[in-house]
């Protein structure tokens, strides 16, 4: 029984470091450069955010939001800033890096990081003085980002989760000591592998928020089964949205829609990954319904 889930971990600790990941959509010009070894993105709110044939709500003060994190962030960060822009007129920031965890975003990490300093949680708070401060991170499990120390889930999985608990109240205070920013929290989908493992980080994730007075986003739920949050699913049922767009209802004739490749049960990306990290070229429906959670929160929080 272990062969085959050590295969499983092995092909996504791969995946994590060479994660293709969510451009914007295709047909809506050429994306900016993205924040790979050196750039932080940064966008700011177009002179009207409606949608097509929609009047937009514009909230009495235009928030200013940071969007951080791993593969999962790199590969959502055009998609979500679409979406702020489009809501709540967002001046939107992102710096995601692949293959990363919450040590990575401390400052006095140094080489051990693959965070370069200038784009740390607190050094970029400090410059940009976002409103939202915006994390995603999956957890990673394994001895992949040297800041771990080697502590990884499946070794010593009480050592990882207390190692984890830390690193959130040291981001956290990091943050808080940078500016009176807010973060939200993304909780993460279901994890085939070590599905209790993403349930426990989602649980700090909650804590840490409650604690601090910070928030939640639970994007995860928006990618998991009505009734079933931690039960890994390739397909959903298709939105409205998703049957009225047929590009995000990926198999109209089945009403169901993709979340996930064939051979990625991690990523929401459905263009395969490649070894240099970059957003998601294609239209996929998973990264829209983080982004529009994320969204959603930071609206309701205004």
């Amino acid at each position: 029984m272990r062969k085959p889930w050590l295969v499983g971990v092995l092909l996504a600790a791969v995946l994590l470091g060479a994660c293709g990941d969510p451009a914007s959509e295709p047909g809506a010009g050429t994306p900016p450069e993205m924040p790979g070894a050196s750039a932080t993105t940064q966008q700011h709110a177009p002179a009207s955010p409606s949608a097509p044939g929609k009047t937009a709500s514009v909230p009495a003060k235009a928030p200013t939001v940071l969007y951080l994190g791993d593969s999962l962030a790199m590969e959502a960060q055009e998609v979500v800033g679409r979406e702020l822009r489009r809501d709540v007129r967002a001046a939107y920031s992102s710096a995601p890096y692949s293959g990363t965890t919450l040590c990575d975003y401390l400052e006095g990490t140094g080489e051990r990081s693959l965070v370069p300093d200038k784009d740390k949680a607190a050094a970029l708070v400090r410059r940009l003085r976002p409103d939202f401060v915006v994390m995603q991170f999956w957890g990673n499990a394994w001895d992949y980002t040297w800041c771990m120390d080697g502590i990884t889930h499946d070794a010593a999985p009480e050592t990882y989760f207390k190692r984890y608990a830390a690193d959130l109240k040291r981001l956290t205070d990091q943050i808080a000591a940078a500016s009176d920013a807010r973060i939200v929290w993304v909780l993460q989908g279901p994890d085939p592998i070590t599905p209790d493992r993403v349930r426990r980080v989602n649980a700090l994730y909650e804590k840490q928020a409650a604690a601090s007075g910070d928030l939640v986003a639970d994007a995860g739920k928006a990618v998991s089964a009505a009734g079933a949050r931690y039960s890994w699913v390739q397909y959903l049922p298709c939105t409205g949205y998703e049957r009225d767009h047929a590009e995000y209802c990926t198999q109209p004739g089945r009403d169901r829609t993709a979340l996930h490749r064939d051979d990625d049960y991690l990523h929401f990306c459905l263009a395969p990954t490649t070894s240099t990290p970059k957003p998601c070229p294609v239209r996929s429906p998973g990264i829209r319904r983080i982004a529009l959670e994320i969204t959603r929160v930071i609206r309701e929080n205004l």
